[in-house]
């Protein structure tokens, strides 16, 4: 349904429910691959990450190995690693991860892509009013983590 997902101000749409993955230390990559697997077969279609936790090249075999066996189009996966690739055409979109206001600087001489949506930490304990209110008033979609909260 159109309900599930959110359309950024660069004419794409993002799956409103992501799947985060992250990776503490003491876990093999191993278990990345074979947990990005079945988020993917639950339907999870955003995947999120972040290059500091070197599981990268783990989410993509997933991914591959999902477009792979036909359980997914690779248009309709939305992998999102904090990286800009959008000048050699890698990614659609460009992502930012807990910026707040005077950190989401969209008029900078040389900026060619602003980030159409920003991860912050956002739940009932730590709603985000303010950021909100900014990144709606500059068209970028505020995606969060944990949003249910997770204390």
């Amino acid at each position: 349904s159109k309900y599930q997902y959110m359309e950024l101000s660069d004419g794409h749409f993002i799956p409103a429910l992501g799947y985060g993955i992250y990776k503490p230390q003491e876990v093999p990559n191993s278990k990345t691959t074979e947990a990005t697997k079945i988020g993917i077969e639950a339907g999870f279609c955003h995947v999120d990450s972040a290059c500091v936790y070197q599981v990268e090249e783990k989410v993509g075999l997933a991914i591959r190995n999902k477009i792979a066996d036909s359980t997914v189009k690779r248009e309709d996966i939305f992998y999102t690693s904090k990286e800009n690739c959008k000048d050699a055409e890698l990614t659609k979109s460009i992502e930012v991860s807990s910026f707040y206001c005077r950190q989401l600087i969209l008029k900078r001489p040389g900026l060619r892509f602003k980030p159409v949506h920003n991860q912050v930490e956002c739940h009932v304990y730590h709603n985000q009013r303010k950021l909100l209110g900014f990144c709606k008033s500059k068209d970028i979609v505020l995606i969060a983590p944990g949003a249910l909260g997770n204390r």
